[in-house]
């Protein structure tokens, strides 16, 4: 019976529940269990499964240029970064505020990372998140365009809660670019949160976007709400390669 049992399981897809029913027939531990007992384990580790699953394919999903985490960011005295404001960050509630986060800083200091790894402990939270290289996007935006799948490629960037926008300002936008950017950025104002990283500073983000009117109204929106981080200090790169090389 409990082999019968072990296989609905299976085909029913209650992963979880398999798992732990089949560890414990091995262990001998069922009949020390009162059915209460044996239901609530059951149900948890189904939850849990599920749970876990889930969180996998939200980061598999969000194709983060890094694998990175909240514990590993490093907090050196010359990077500027508020301990006590990355762990708000870790609490997510930006997110149930709509809020943004801009991160600024030379090539190298560890921008990207730092979204990446506020993006996975989004993940963790439950959380919808899409990553993405600026320029990069906007590239495969014109070309929805002109195959016809623009409006679905969009509504897919809208239905996430938390947008990654890395390396902004890199290459300045065109006409059809800056649309494409103010049409992204109102579709989110006041309904999700986007976190932006970029090289050059805030207050020359008016000349990366180009026409005032258009640089004005995305600006003011992305700017409404928004927490700020400038990292300073020397190359991450530079300073990881050169602890390698240490360690070799």
């Amino acid at each position: 019976m409990n082999t019968a049992t072990l296989e609905k399981m299976r085909k029913m897809k209650f992963f979880g529940m398999h798992r732990a029913f089949k560890t414990s027939m091995e262990s001998g531990k069922t009949e020390s269990y009162t059915a209460d007992e044996m239901i609530s384990t059951l149900i948890n580790s189904e939850w849990d499964d599920r749970r876990d699953r889930s969180i996998e394919r939200q980061i598999r999903n969000a194709k983060f240029r890094y694998k990175a985490s909240i514990e590993e960011i490093h907090y050196h005295p010359d990077r500027n970064i508020d301990r006590n404001q990355v762990m708000r960050f870790a609490e997510c509630k930006f997110i149930e505020k709509h809020e943004n986060i801009l991160i600024t800083g030379s090539t190298g200091i560890g921008k990207s990372y730092f979204a990446s790894a506020i993006g996975h402990q989004a993940c963790t939270a439950g959380h919808k998140v899409m990553y993405h290289n600026t320029a990069k996007l906007m590239g495969k935006l014109k070309m929805a365009k002109a195959d016809g799948s623009y409006i679905k490629e969009v509504a897919k960037i809208e239905r996430q809660e938390v947008l990654i926008l890395d390396d902004f300002g890199i290459q300045p936008f065109d006409t059809q670019g800056r649309a494409i950017l103010m049409e992204i950025i109102e579709d989110r104002h006041g309904k999700s949160s986007t976190i932006i990283t970029s090289q050059v500073p805030v207050s020359k983000w008016y000349d990366v976007i180009g026409e005032q009117t258009v640089a004005d109204a995305i600006l003011d929106r992305i700017m409404h709400e928004s927490h700020r981080l400038e990292l300073k200090g020397e190359s991450m790169r530079k300073k990881m390669a050169a602890l390698a090389l240490e360690e070799n």
